[in-house]
Order: C-alpha cells, then structure tokens, then sequence
C-alpha cells in the first residue's frame, strides 16, 4: 500500500497564481507579505517577473473564486492561492460575502481539481484583521504553506516528478494546459488566458 503525503521540497517546478482582493489592501497587502515569505524559504521564486508566481489583482473577495476558478482551468497552475479580507460591519453585508466567497473557492477547487486555497480573512473588527495578518502571526504564510502541500500531492497522486515516498506512483496521465507568458495581470483574465 503506498503513502501519499503533500511534501515541502522539489518545489522548483511548481507554479502558482495568486489572486488578491484589493478591498481592506492594508489587510491584503500584509498578507502577500506573508505568503511571498513562505514561497522563497520554501525555494519558490515569488517574483512577479519570474516564471513561478502570477499575481491577480480584483477588486474584492467576491471576484476572487470566479479569477481563481478561470485561473485553475487555464493557467497550467499546480495551485491557487486566494487571499482577501471580510471584515464585519454594521450590515449584513459580512454574512452574503463571506458565504459566497468561501462557497466559490470550494467550487473552483471540487470543478477543476487543481488546489485552490482558502486565504480569505473574516472577522469581527479590523483589530482581528490585523493580529491575523501580522501583528500575532501571518495568515499568509499559513495559506502559502497549504497550498505547497496540496500542489505536491496533487502531483504525487497524479504520477507526477514526487510520484511518492518510496519512489511508487499512480498510474494517471497529466493534461498539460498553456502557460502564460504574461506574470503579472491586473484583473482582466479572459477565458484566453
């Protein structure tokens, strides 16, 4: 029986997309930050100008899973880290947002089979925003960290270069998809793409 487990190594071919609401950017920002940190000590180079991270920036958490989604199905990604903030107010605007965005990362993730990561922040008050995005700790690093895990999974279940611990893999065929030469987009991602 063979052992399938998300490993932190080998991580010079992977390839991610980041997609970054701008709403709450004091939140947002801090949470690249983070994120970008954990990819470099990990041997990802999170330049924007290089060939193993894209940036997409939106203009809140409610675009994101419908980016992330078109991202995953065509952007050659091995995954997609979402990363936004919803900080409570006096409406029920909170609730609608939170529900439908975490509903939608979860079904670019079930519909397409490529990681796609839950980075989103919730919370009650900015305060809380801010200790989870680095006051107390950086959520991004965390989200970062998730996302290495289930691209290097994905691809030893796959029978891909990790095949698994004991060098055993799943018979499986990899559907390779078009790589952008475009690294940096600002929230114009067509189904071309």
């Amino acid at each position: 029986m063979t052992v399938f487990e998300g490993t932190f190594t080998q991580t010079e071919s992977l390839r991610f997309a980041i997609v970054i609401g701008r709403f709450n950017d004091l939140i947002t920002g801090k949470l690249i930050e983070g994120c970008q940190d954990c990819l470099k000590r990990h041997g990802v180079d999170p330049n924007p100008e290089g060939t193993q991270v894209d940036y997409v920036w939106v203009p809140g958490s409610f675009e994101i899973p419908l980016v992330a989604r078109q991202l995953a199905m065509n952007g050659g990604y091995d995954a997609v880290i979402c990363l936004g903030a919803v900080i409570k107010g006096q409406t029920p605007h909170f609730d609608y947002v939170a529900a439908e965005v975490s509903k939608g990362i979860a079904a670019a993730a079930f519909q397409t089979g490529v990681p796609v990561i839950f980075g989103i922040v919730t919370t009650d008050t900015m305060q809380q925003a801010l200790e989870r995005a680095g006051i107390k700790s950086n959520k991004g690093w965390e989200y970062a960290m998730n996302a290495l895990e289930m691209a290097s999974l994905m691809r030893q279940m796959r029978g891909g270069i990790n095949s698994s611990p004991n060098n055993r893999s799943i018979t499986g065929t990899t559907q390779a998809l078009p790589i952008s030469s475009n690294h940096l987009v600002e929230s114009d991602v067509s189904p071309e793409a």
